[in-house]
């Protein structure tokens, strides 16, 4: 069961970044979107001792709100992969690439929405809790014909704490960094695509 769903996370994962390599402008955006993933790489590593505080869900988030879905979504599946060099690779991290690539690119289909810093740091709570949910899908699908909804609450319930300190964390990071993030991204954005979208809640 673990092997499956893992290839299917890895061929989901496959078919969007395709996508990300036809879209317009790409050499330029694809040396910003791997700027921007090195640099959420590395804040997930300096974080890494404390429990649970994810950056790269936040920059993720900003990257797709300021730059575009596609972006946003080769952002979060990068940041996945090059932070996991340092923290160690596995059968977990497809499965991250996809959840924080999905940040990124729901991110990106609410741009004017998630200028408003409240309705990011909103955001950023929900997708604190979907993507240790979604974790908690892999981590549960290991338990091969033992896996039944009531292990997956009791798995769910185990690590609420981690949730609850991955979705303070995003709304903390959005408060304070947000909307400085997403004017600075607008600014690249009208470079590259020649749009801009007014912050507001500043």
């Amino acid at each position: 069961m673990l092997e499956l769903v893992t290839l299917a996370a890895l061929a989901a994962l496959a078919l969007v970044l395709a996508v990300v390599e036809t879209g317009p402008n790409r050499s330029r955006e694809l040396a910003l979107v791997a700027a921007l993933a090195a640099a959420a790489a590395a804040g997930r590593v300096v974080f890494a001792a404390v429990p649970n505080v994810q950056p790269v869900t936040m920059i993720t988030a900003a990257t797709g709100a300021g730059l575009g879905p596609r972006a946003g979504l080769a952002t979060g599946a990068a940041a996945a992969l090059a932070s996991n060099a340092f923290l160690g690779q596995g059968p977990w991290t497809p499965w991250q690439m996809l959840g924080w690539g999905l940040v990124g690119l729901v991110a990106g289909w609410m741009p004017r929405v998630l200028r408003n810093r409240f309705a990011l740091a909103a955001f950023g709570i929900v997708c604190g809790f979907g993507f240790d949910w979604l974790m908690d899908v892999w981590e549960w699908s290991a338990f091969g014909p033992g896996a039944d909804a009531s292990s997956f609450v009791a798995l769910v319930s185990a690590g609420i704490w981690f949730d609850v300190a991955h979705a303070a964390g995003n709304a903390v990071i959005a408060l304070v960094a947000g909307p400085g993030l997403i004017r600075m991204l607008d600014r690249y954005d009208r470079r590259l695509h020649g749009s801009f979208a007014p912050l507001e809640g500043t």
